[in-house]
């Protein structure tokens, strides 16, 4: 399951993006506050963004370069500007492809599946890609996917690092410290929030089949069992 965060002040597009969206089995979040994108685009780690050119207070172009300085993700601008210099900039400014309205939601489909097949999945480039493996659980860095046997989860970007962490040092336990600096690099955050990265890979972990793996080691921090053994 992947997450799409849509960029558009129009509701009516917005909602109509969402639900086809979500028909894939994605996840579609709506941006309604157009004064913090970057700060939601973080809160949110989305796989791929559909942006719009006319927003309020500041407009697509510097959405883009704003989320270009923190992340790679495919951005696709939707625009009802259909001049070829609106199109340049936005490639220039650091977007990925460029759909004009009016659109067949379909279409928009398929750029959207188009892109995360050549970012995360078969058409990703599997130079040299990075794995790590415990016991058959396998993670595919690149690609932020999570194997099992036959089952396969998505992760976002936080997870990822969290999960390749945790990994590494199996059994050992991870401290809080260590596990802060790879996921906010010194920055502060509080322990909700670190809580909540601990729950969602948590889940991550359930959907596989894997029950019980992340311990909680009170007053140092967290250990990764490996209790999937007999499922691989």
């Amino acid at each position: 399951m992947y997450t799409i965060l849509i960029v558009e002040d129009d509701p009516k597009i917005a909602d109509l993006l969402k639900s086809h969206i979500e028909k894939y089995g994605d996840t579609a979040i709506v941006i309604h506050d157009f004064e913090h994108v970057l700060e939601q685009f973080a809160a949110h780690e989305p796989h791929i963004v559909l942006l719009d050119i006319n927003l309020p207070s500041f407009d697509g172009y510097y959405w883009c370069r704003q989320i270009r300085q923190i992340s790679t993700c495919p951005i696709i601008f939707i625009s009802a500007r259909s001049g070829k210099m609106d199109q340049v900039m936005a490639l220039e400014n650091g977007a990925d492809d460029f759909i004009t309205k009016p659109f067949y939601y379909e279409i928009v489909i398929a750029k959207i599946r188009s892109q995360l097949r050549r970012v995360y999945g078969e058409f990703a480039s599997r130079n040299e890609e990075r794995t790590v493996e415990k016991d058959g659980l396998i993670l595919y860095a690149e690609r932020m996917e999570l194997k099992l046997g036959a089952e396969t989860v998505t992760l976002s970007k936080k997870e990822a690092i969290l999960m390749e962490t945790l990994l590494e040092r199996s059994p050992r336990v991870v401290s809080r410290e260590v596990i802060l600096e790879k996921l906010w690099d010194d920055a502060f955050v509080d322990d909700n929030t670190l809580s909540v990265n601990i729950t969602r890979v948590r889940k991550r972990l359930t959907e596989l089949g894997i029950g019980d793996a992340l311990e909680t080691v009170r007053g140092l921090g967290y250990r990764l069992n490996t209790t999937w053994k007999d499922l691989s």
